[in-house]
């Protein structure tokens, strides 16, 4: 009497290859999508300091238009953070206007001029007011270093 061959379940060998096949090529597809999360990110951070200057300035000048010095060369608002020097009620392009408008932590650096940048060609720049109908402008940010 023969016994009947039992059925064995599981996975073929063919069957395991083209599964380690399909994940590589997964793999291969979407791992430069997460390789370049870093240059993503930094412009993410360059575009949240366009928008925090452009905040800045405006609730600097609404400050200044309830002080009433929005139509003066220079002065003084005081806000939260402390005090902000103005140009025509907007914060200057220095450590006493804009710098102090806002807070800036981390790897995102400032000079003079109202550059705003975490590294060459990843930056965003503030230009204070020149007189009392032209307003701060904020560029838009240069993200082709980033």
């Amino acid at each position: 009497m023969k016994k009947p061959l039992q059925r064995v379940s599981g996975f073929t060998l063919i069957e395991l290859i083209v599964v380690i096949v399909i994940l590589g090529i997964m793999a291969a597809v979407a791992g430069p999508k997460f390789v370049d999360l870093q240059s993503d990110a930094r412009v993410s951070v360059i575009q949240g300091v366009e928008g925090s200057l452009r905040s800045a300035a405006t609730l600097v000048y609404s400050k200044a238009l309830i002080d009433g010095i929005e139509q003066n060369a220079t002065g003084t608002v005081a806000v939260s953070s402390g005090n902000v020097t103005v140009a025509f009620g907007y914060p200057t392009a220095d450590a006493a206007g804009i710098d102090a408008a806002i807070d800036i932590a981390g790897d995102v650096t400032s000079d003079s001029a109202g550059v705003f940048s975490i590294q060459t060609n990843c930056s965003v720049t503030y230009t204070a007011a020149t007189n009392a109908t032209t307003p701060a402008a904020v560029a838009t940010p240069v993200t082709t270093g980033c």
